[in-house]
């Protein structure tokens, strides 16, 4: 795997030229999504990223030590986590009044105060404080020691649907909530609700924190708007590593799915499904070769897959062999092996497995 981080930084700044005056948060959980938090991070804090964003400890942990932006869990916290949470500095998330007293507890144990974002259920049904009762429990973490109330924020889970009115809900319920606490006297510095769809669809979920991740590597969802141009950050390549002649009739593969109609150049390509390759592309897919596309045949193995070479009668053993990326005019994009595998690019850039070495350009 190739990771562009010059990509990866333009990709950042036109984000941030897009949603200026807000600020940005950039999310690398899982590894940056499989592409190497710590690399990336160095990009996007040298180009201005305003804070780190992570699902869990570890992954913070990892950060916060080597860099000096705010590093946010945005997740949800086990209960023994939380001492560690606070000893690190990290910003913590607050999905329900139990966490808030836990982390206070914490706080005044240490001496320490922790800086907090509290996460509000406006719909997504998975964490945070449901919105019919947030302002009473609110109101508690309010009166808490030790707490410094940073933030507040919630989430979409349908905001590639610029159709869809349950994102306008949302949205409305939250900003009834922020007016509520308002009036109350309880003030956020920090609003943020805006993930990667939310920026592409709804300017309105801004406020002065968004929160971007899979747009960073220049891949967008396969659905809604898309209000800048990104450019694509990761490219995977191998080789080609055999070429034989197998005459008509010849089985390809496990299954044997796949009978040759023709005699027919058969290459064998060291990538399989262990790799990240969708197993889905299976008689379906593509490879590029030499600037030429080439038709996956058989079903893909855990470490192999093979192609008709027919189409490509110049190919020989050793030549780069492009899965995800460019060659020539010829492209193969992550959004592509999303729609063989009916899926979504998250799953896809998640999948690539770990093995597969990662280069930085």
């Amino acid at each position: 795997m190739e990771v562009n981080l010059k990509s990866i930084r333009q990709n950042f700044l036109q984000i941030r030229k897009t949603v200026r005056p807000a600020q940005v948060m950039t999310v690398l959980k899982a590894d940056a999504y499989g592409l190497g938090a710590e690399r990336v991070a160095e990009a996007l804090v040298d180009s201005g990223a305003d804070r780190l964003g992570v699902a869990e400890l570890k992954e913070a942990a990892r950060l916060v030590k080597r860099f000096e932006v705010p590093v946010q869990i945005i997740g949800g916290l086990l209960a023994a986590e939380i001492p560690e949470c606070v000893r690190l500095g990290v910003v913590c998330p607050v999905p329900d009044l139990a966490t808030a007293k836990a982390l206070s507890r914490a706080a005044k144990k240490q001496g320490r105060r922790v800086r907090i974002h509290i996460k509000v259920d406006t719909g997504m049904g998975r964490l945070g404080i449901p919105y019919f009762q947030a302002f009473r429990e609110i109101a508690a973490i309010a009166k808490l020691s030790g707490l410094v109330l940073e933030g507040i924020y919630s989430h979409f889970p349908d905001a590639n649907n610029p159709m869809h009115p349950k994102s306008k809900d949302q949205l409305g319920l939250f900003r009834n909530l922020l007016q509520q606490l308002q009036a109350a006297d309880i003030r956020f510095p920090l609003v943020h609700m805006a993930n990667s769809d939310g920026i592409n669809n709804y300017p309105e979920s801004y406020f002065n924190l968004v929160r971007t991740g899979i747009n960073l590597y220049g891949v967008f969802d396969l659905s809604g708007l898309r209000s800048y141009r990104l450019s694509p950050s990761l490219s995977l390549k191998t080789t080609l590593i055999a070429k034989r002649l197998l005459p008509a009739g010849f089985t390809i593969g496990y299954g044997c799915t796949h009978t040759l109609f023709r005699e027919t150049w058969v290459g064998t390509v060291p990538a399989g499904y262990a790799d990240g390759v969708p197993l889905a592309a299976s008689n379906s897919g593509q490879v590029l070769i030499r600037g030429k596309a080439c038709n996956i045949i058989g079903r893909i193995s855990m470490d192999y897959l093979t192609v008709d070479l027919n189409g490509c009668p110049a190919a020989r053993v050793g030549d780069g062999v492009v899965l995800v990326g460019k060659s020539g005019r010829e492209e193969i994009t992550i959004e592509d092996w999303a729609r063989i595998k009916q899926t979504h690019p998250y799953d896809i850039i998640c999948s690539l497995g770990n093995r597969v070495e990662r280069v930085y350009l």
